[in-house]
């Protein structure tokens, strides 16, 4: 392959699967901001699955909820233009005017806006984050997986009892999120030809393949191939959410759920900087109202009863970190920062000369491949589509993740006042060895697989900094702080089971509420 179409392979991959190395921050404006303060009896930190659930869960139990997101609302339906476009980038993809940086690839500067994606860059891995109503569900590709009793004993505490997950909370989620798998119909069509093509030689290898269960409405994708509406899915370009509608989302499922009690508000555009606990023991919330661009508007101080952190795990296990060094919440617990990992994520590129995948990809996934027995590294493997033009090249996208045993830690640098992971290089070099194994295996001759994660260390599945078992409870209460919660994956130890994270976190917060409603509500707040 030449170095352009190297580069350009490079650089569209690195659009769809959000590699770009960004930097954020909010610029505050000139003059008095004034503040401030409200009362609230809950507030949560984050609209993604962890908070989701709270505030579904709450307001059902008739708890008046407070969600707080950093990010706007991305309303979708037939034919709209809310999310940007993969192969167009433009200030919608990026977090506060970041722009995507790549070794070898020019920066490209974009207005500031309040977009989707933001990285947070670390020692050794940069952690992707998503903004906006819903979190990572607006921007994931929607592969929605549950571990095998063995893998989550052997990645979880077992006192979580995977049987009754099994039975209750899993398929809670399931129904929620309305999981479906695609139908033939639509991956025999010709702009699914990649699909096919990964699950042929897969099984060729001699590896198990099947379909996988998605948060979609596949009658949308059935429109689009009869011309009812302009491509989405069957494009390709649905890697930074979906216009046409028919992905079932945090922000349509689990919020507009929670809001529809009418015991739950959601605050957009309200970035969270510091959390304090208060001398009576209730909790602090320091947040900026900014507009778009990031102009601070107002600042306010919000008093809670109850404090849920779901802000992800980079926000989570950084604001207890800042709050703990600067000693607004005393005694945290030692273990905060800890038990980090990158859920094995590995992203590649397959260019094949032997195979035409076609002008168009349909997305966003169909097909993966498990590999969770007989193997010291279990791992899934799965295919992802590009949009054209990246198609003209026989280009297509591989991912894989898998029990990650390597871990990164968090440390707090007072002159950032930031927490900053430091992650070892080569921490999950076996896991990583075995993927790459099985990718060029896939790929077959006449093929060259490009590893990006190699490239540019990230991920988009973070785990760990505040885990269950160390800092929290199973049901995600910090140890030793009554009335403060986190239900994210920073309370998950660094790996779920060769599954992606979005379906046991979601169940977890499932769990904890039950158990939260249960022991908590009326008491501690």
């Amino acid at each position: 392959m030449s170095s352009l179409n190297r580069r350009s392979v490079l650089r569209g991959a690195a659009a769809a699967a959000g590699l770009s190395l960004v930097g954020g921050g909010v610029a505050i404006a000139g003059g008095r901001v004034g503040t401030t303060r409200q009362r609230h009896r809950v507030v949560v930190v984050g609209s993604g699955f962890g908070g989701g659930v709270t505030a579904l869960r709450l307001a059902e139990a008739g708890v008046p909820v407070h969600v707080l997101e950093r990010g706007v609302r991305w309303p979708s339906g037939p034919n709209a233009e809310t999310f940007p476009h993969v192969a167009s980038p433009d200030k919608r993809i990026f977090w506060l005017g970041s722009s995507p940086s790549l070794p070898g690839l020019p920066n490209v500067p974009f207005e500031r806006y309040t977009g989707l994606l933001e990285s947070v860059p670390g020692d050794g891995m940069t952690i992707m984050c998503a903004a906006g109503v819903g979190g990572g569900s607006l921007v994931y590709q929607g592969m929605t997986l549950q571990p095998s009793e063995e893998l989550f004993n052997a990645c979880l505490p077992e006192q979580l009892d995977y049987k009754r997950m099994n039975e209750v909370h899993y398929p809670r989620v399931a129904r929620m999120l309305g999981l479906r798998t695609a139908p033939d119909e639509l991956i025999n069509s010709k702009t699914y030809l990649a699909a096919r093509v990964f699950a042929r030689n897969a099984q060729r290898n001699g590896f198990g393949v099947e379909k996988i269960p998605m948060p979609i409405d596949w009658d949308f994708a059935l429109r689009e191939l009869k011309g009812e509406m302009k491509p989405s899915y069957t494009n390709g370009d649905c890697a930074l959410g979906v216009n046409n509608g028919g992905k079932h989302s945090v922000d349509v499922t689990y919020i507009a759920a929670a809001e529809a009690t009418g015991r739950c508000t959601v605050a957009t555009q309200h970035n969270v900087t510091d959390i304090a606990q208060a001398p009576d023991g209730t909790w602090e919330v320091h947040a900026d109202r900014i507009h778009t661009d990031g102009t601070v508007l107002e600042k306010k101080i919000l008093t809670a009863d109850a404090l849920v952190l779901a802000a992800g795990q980079a926000g989570t296990t950084r604001l207890l970190m800042r709050a703990g060094a600067k000693g607004a919440i005393p005694d945290l617990p030692d273990s905060l920062g800890t038990g980090w990992g990158s859920n094995g994520d590995r992203i590649y590129t397959w260019t094949t000369l032997a195979e035409d995948f076609g002008p168009l990809q349909g997305g966003p996934v169909v097909y993966g491949s498990k590999e969770w027995t007989g193997t010291a590294t279990p791992n899934t493997v799965i295919q992802a589509s590009l949009p054209a033009p990246l198609t003209a090249l026989r280009t297509t996208m591989l991912v894989g993740f898998g029990v990650s045993q390597g871990r990164g830690t968090f440390t707090y640098d007072a002159k950032k006042d930031d927490a900053v992971l430091h992650w070892p290089k080569d921490a999950d070099a076996a896991l990583a060895k075995r993927v790459d194994q099985r990718v060029k295996a896939i790929a077959g001759p006449l093929s060259t697989v490009l590893d990006t994660t190699g490239i540019a260390p990230n991920t988009w599945h973070p785990l760990g900094g505040a885990t269950m078992g160390t800092v929290c409870d199973l049901d995600g209460r910090v140890q030793g702080h009554r009335g403060l919660y986190v239900l994210d994956g920073a309370l998950i130890p660094g790996s779920t089971a060769a599954c992606n994270p979005s379906m046991t976190i979601a169940a977890v917060a499932e769990r904890a509420l039950d158990n939260i409603i249960t022991k908590d509500v009326g008491t501690v707040f």
